[in-house]
């Protein structure tokens, strides 16, 4: 069914560059708009696209997902595997300002102060004194250093054998402390004071429509970027997207709807299926009746038809999820999820092991069920998909829940603030490793969503980054990720593939397995 893969298709669509290529102008639709763009502090999927063509940091991700030199030039890793030294390239911001080793310095201890409300700031606690720093509000010994304006060195607590992808995150990016520091709410959402390091610069920031760039001239490879223009159009509905595509308005779209994936996946030579690591899940709030029953939050699990969701909903090429971290990732020479439990769920509905473990609870036959409230972002696919789970909740447990959807700069904040009682949500990888997912569920992350907390867990996790055993790390997050699944605090419905088309004529253009569009090398084929 699929036309083409990304980032499997480097030889056909990545680019010969052999022959004439014309620069210009491209548009992209995108569906949602994030609430901000601070590369340090937002945990925002729908950030990513504006954040990973207006910033780089040290190191970044080449197409064939190999970690290529960025800001960084070359660096050095002690034998040890605890002291990383980056030696910075001549580059600018792009305002024309040096980029200074003082600017991640400054980034990363900003990131590690609590009152900059930095979503990731575990991601740094592997370094010397950064968890401390955290607990005392910014104040401590942190091993990061800049002992020359060209040179970035830090210390690890322990080694962390994926520490090069952790730094292609917006976490470690540079950001500057004047811009920052003149209007700390508001420098992401001007183009004047959105000071960027990567191969576009923002020019208008159009809420509601679009964002627009251009070639960033001070990027340190600005050579390399053809396109002069580039908009990113926002359209909420994807079928409204994809006659814009298919009218020739605009020369991609980041989603295709669910009904048309069959048809595109044999007409269309612009239909791209992507694999990426990443699984939608609801949060079930273990704090608000009903959901601080085990036996609710493991009924309504079961209850839910995986396959059907897939097949007839969805109608993609999608997995059913029964746990939260996705296939794909391989450590010590097995894939994270090989061989794992089933956590009593499966992937059509266990109706008859929903409804006996409901009536334990008290509820049988659904009697006296109380009132529910599931929460979403508008979507239209995300809508459809909890109506779907609405019904198989009726017909196989007799309940009735509620659906509520709001904007995502509405629904994210009050999710946030974990008083919902099922809130649909999801994860897509951060870097590529299953520690992207399960660090969400430590005791006091700020991703935490659902305030869930288990010792074991926790123990699970911190043995899993202490061992330098690759074997030994693997199997202490399986175990974590079975203390999390066997809890039921969330719902796993399917880990994804991203849908989406792009212009025949665009060449260069790729999509990471994380998720983040590309357009540094984007051109038009003549």
């Amino acid at each position: 069914m699929t036309k083409h893969f990304l980032p499997l298709l480097t030889a056909a669509f990545l680019a010969s560059t052999a022959g004439a290529f014309a620069a210009g102008e491209l548009t992209y639709v995108v569906n949602n708009e994030s609430a901000k763009y601070d590369p340090g502090t937002t945990a925002e999927t729908f950030a990513a696209p504006i954040i990973g063509n207006t910033f780089e940091g040290l190191v970044r991700f080449d197409a064939n997902n190999e970690i290529v030199p960025a800001l960084a030039e070359t660096w050095d890793v002690s034998e040890d595997g605890l002291t990383y030294t980056f030696h910075l390239r001549d580059a600018n911001w792009s305002d024309g300002k040096p980029v200074v080793a003082g600017d991640f310095v400054y980034a990363w201890k900003r990131v590690l102060t609590p009152a900059t409300g930095a979503m990731n700031a575990p991601m740094l606690f592997s370094i010397v004194g950064a968890e401390e720093a955290y607990g005392a509000d910014g104040a401590g010994d942190i091993s990061i250093s800049a002992p020359d304006d060209k040179t970035l060195t830090f210390t690890l607590k322990q080694r962390v054998p994926y520490m090069m992808q952790l730094l292609t995150y917006t976490t470690f990016f540079p950001v500057r402390q004047d811009v920052v520091e003149a209007d700390p709410e508001g420098w992401t959402r001007n183009p004047a004071t959105f000071i960027g390091t990567g191969p576009f610069r923002v020019t208008a920031f159009n809420q509601g429509e679009s964002v627009v760039f251009e070639k960033n001239p001070e990027y340190y490879d600005a050579d390399a970027v053809s396109l002069d223009k580039l908009t990113f159009r926002l359209i909420p509905d994807p079928a409204t997207a994809l006659a814009a595509m298919e009218a020739g308005d605009v020369d991609g779209i980041e989603s295709v709807p669910a009904p048309e994936i069959p048809r595109l996946s044999v007409e269309s030579d612009a239909f791209m299926v992507v694999p990426a690591l990443g699984t939608t899940y609801a949060l079930f709030n273990p704090h608000q009746a009903p959901l601080d029953n085990l036996e609710v939050r493991k009924a309504l699990s079961m209850a839910i038809d995986r396959e059907e969701i897939v097949e007839f909903v969805l109608q993609s090429a999608d997995i059913p999820a029964l746990g939260l971290v996705p296939p794909g990732m391989t450590l010590a020479g097995e894939d994270f999820t090989d061989g794992r439990d089933t956590f009593g769920l499966s992937e059509t509905a266990d109706v008859e092991g929903a409804q006996a473990l409901l009536a334990e609870a008290g509820y049988p036959n659904g009697e006296g069920f109380p009132d529910t409230l599931f929460v979403t972002y508008s979507s239209p696919p995300i809508e459809k998909l909890l109506e779907a789970i609405q019904q198989m909740w009726k017909q196989n447990l007799n309940i009735d829940v509620d659906i509520q959807a709001t904007e995502w700069q509405v629904f994210y904040p009050e999710v946030q603030k974990v008083e919902y009682q099922i809130a649909q949500m999801g994860w897509g990888a951060d870097y590529p490793h299953p520690m992207t997912f399960l660090d969400n569920f430590v005791t006091g992350s700020p991703n935490n969503l659902n305030n869930w907390s288990n010792a074991d867990y926790d123990a699970a996790i911190a043995a899993s980054k202490a061992t330098g055993d690759e074997a030994e790390s693997l199997a202490e997050m399986r175990k974590a990720e079975a203390i999390l699944m066997n809890d039921h605090v969330i719902l796993p419905q399917y880990h994804r593939n991203n849908y989406m088309m792009m212009s025949p004529k665009v060449m260069g253009f790729w999509r990471s397995t994380l998720n983040v569009p590309y357009f540094r090398d984007a051109h038009f084929m003549e």
